[in-house]
C-alpha cells in the first residue's frame, strides 16, 4: 500500500504521469540463514535462522513473534478463540462464496506454473488456499504462541503464501489523453504509528486520518478492507471503528486468501475496487497494518 501511496504522490507533484505500483512475496522460499557462515564455519554446531520470522514476523523491539502481539490485542479487546474462530470461518466462508461467483476473476491474472519435463504447465488462476479450509479441523487446532490460555492459532491467523499484486495508476490528464477506461480515484491517505507491540491496532489511527484527508467523513464511506494478519486484528479495529461486518471484508481476507506481506497492501486495495464494483459502491477505505507499530490508509472512489 505504501507503494501506491508513493505512486500517487508522484505523480501528484508532477514528477511522472504513469506509474505501476505493487509488491510481492514468496514465503515459501524464505530461506534459512547461517548467521556465521561468511566468516567461516569452525569448530562447533551451526544454527539455522529462519529468514521469515526474522526479517518477517519478529517484533524486533519485543523481541516476540507477531502472534504474540496479536494474543496481547486479544487481551486488550476482550476477543476469545471462539470470537477468531468465528471471524475465520466468515472469513473463509465469504472468500469460497466470492471465488465461487466468479467476483475474483477480473482481479486475477492466470499463471502457468511448470511441473516438470514433457509435462504441461498448470495454470493457476483461483486462489486454492480457500481449498483447505476445514471448520471443524480449525476448532481443534492448539495455540501456536501462547500456550496458557492463548487464543491465536494456524486457522485464525492469515497463512503462509505467495502472492503479487500490482495497481497501474495515471493522472487525470494522461488518461484523459491516451483515453484510458479509469476504474478508481484515490481520494486521500494516511499513515499512523504507536507502540511497536500495538501494531495490531494501528489501521483504527490511519484510516480515520485518510478519510478525513480526502475530505469525507466515515458515514460515506460503503466498505472497507482491513487486512486480516490475524482475526483478532480484523475484529479488534472493526470494535474501536464502530464498522459492522456486513461492510468489511466482504470478499474474505487474508485469514482465507494468504497474506504474503509485500503483496498484501496492492491485494486489499484490488479486491476493494471489485467489492465497489460488485455490491454498488462508491467511497473505499484500505488499511493495513505495517509492523513495527505502524499503519498506512487509503481511499478510493470508484470512477
Amino acid at each position: 500500500m505504501k507503494a501506491t501511496m508513493f505512486a500517487a504522490q508522484s505523480i501528484q507533484l508532477g514528477i511522472n504521469d504513469i506509474v505501476v505500483a505493487g509488491g510481492m512475496e514468496s514465503m515459501s522460499n524464505a530461506p534459512k540463514y547461517i548467521a556465521e557462515a561468511r566468516k567461516g564455519s569452525r569448530f562447533g554446531h551451526d544454527t539455522l535462522v529462519d529468514a521469515m520470522l526474522k526479517d518477517g514476523l519478529w517484533d524486533v523491539y519485543n523481541d516476540c513473534a507477531m502472534g504474540m502481539c496479536a494474543e496481547l490485542c486479544a487481551d486488550n479487546h476482550a476477543l476469545t478463540r471462539e470470537d477468531q474462530d468465528a471471524f475465520s470461518i466468515r472469513s473463509n466462508e465469504r472468500g469460497i462464496a466470492a471465488r465461487d461467483s466468479g467476483a475474483f476473476a477480473w482481479e486475477i491474472v492466470p499463471v502457468e506454473v511448470p511441473v516438470g519435463r514433457g509435462k504441461p504447465p498448470t495454470l493457476v488462476e483461483k486462489d486454492e488456499s480457500l481449498d483447505k479450509f476445514d471448520p471443524v479441523k480449525l476448532k481443534k487446532l492448539r495455540p501456536s504462541f501462547k500456550e496458557n490460555c492463548g487464543t491465536v492459532t494456524a486457522g485464525n491467523a492469515s497463512s503462509i503464501s505467495d502472492g503479487a499484486a500490482a495497481l497501474a495508476l495515471v493522472s487525470g490528464q494522461k488518461a484523459q489523453e491516451l483515453g484510458l477506461q479509469v476504474l478508481a480515484r484515490i481520494k486521500g491517505y494516511a499513515d499512523a504509528a504507536q507502540a511497536p507491540e500495538l501494531f495490531t491496532t494501528t489501521p483504527a489511527l490511519a484510516i480515520p486520518k485518510a478519510i478525513t484527508n480526502a475530505g469525507l467523513e466515515s458515514s460515506h464511506v460503503d466498505f472497507y478492507e482491513i487486512n486480516e494478519a490475524f482475526s483478532a486484528v480484523a475484529l479488534a479495529n472493526q470494535k474501536l471503528l464502530g464498522i459492522p461486518s456486513e461492510k468489511t471484508n466482504v470478499h474474505g481476507g487474508a485469514v482465507s486468501l494468504g497474506h504474503p506481506l509485500g503483496c498484501s497492501g496492492a491485494r486489499i486495495l484490488v479486491t476493494l475496487l471489485g467489492v465497489l464494483r460488485a455490491k454498488s459502491g462508491k467511497i473505499g477505505v484500505a488499511g493495513v497494518c505495517n509492523g513495527g507499530g505502524g499503519a498506512s490508509a487509503l481511499v478510493v472512489e470508484l470512477a
